[in-house]
């Protein structure tokens, strides 16, 4: 298939298929004799790994290694695990910091009077650094 068929069937973008391909995310798809790409269902089914991996939070280093354990049959499930489990600590640390400014956001709008005048609350301390 196409891109624009293999971006239909995995929900990508083309430019993003093609990312993917320039960095050797996954295995490089067929050229035909006019040079087009043609997608064939192992790389569909990479494709839509590496979307689902990404949904899940791996950036794509990350994706690059589960790719690579996807791809090897003879691979360990405690790999996976422990990739996976890495990534449930990092969430939570990244979770814990967008909370902190959460907090801190509630916090200056709190201070802030949100009338007419020019005098702002918010302005004045993030002016403090």
């Amino acid at each position: 298939m196409n891109i624009s068929k293999a971006a239909q069937a995995t929900g990508l973008s083309a430019k993003t298929i093609r990312y993917y391909e320039s960095i050797n995310l996954i295995t490089a798809p067929q050229r035909s004799d006019n040079g087009y790409r043609s997608y064939g269902e192992e790389t569909v089914r990479e494709l839509h790994f590496v979307k689902r991996a990404r949904e899940t939070g791996f950036n794509l280093e990350e994706c690059q290694e589960l790719l690579a354990l996807y791809r090897d049959k003879h691979r360990s499930s405690a790999q996976v695990k422990k990739l996976a489990q890495e990534k449930i600590v990092d969430l939570r640390d990244r979770i814990k910091g967008l909370q902190a400014m959460l907090t801190s956001l509630e916090g200056l709008v709190t201070c802030c009077h949100g009338d007419d005048k020019p005098d702002c609350a918010i302005l004045d301390e993030l002016e403090k650094g």
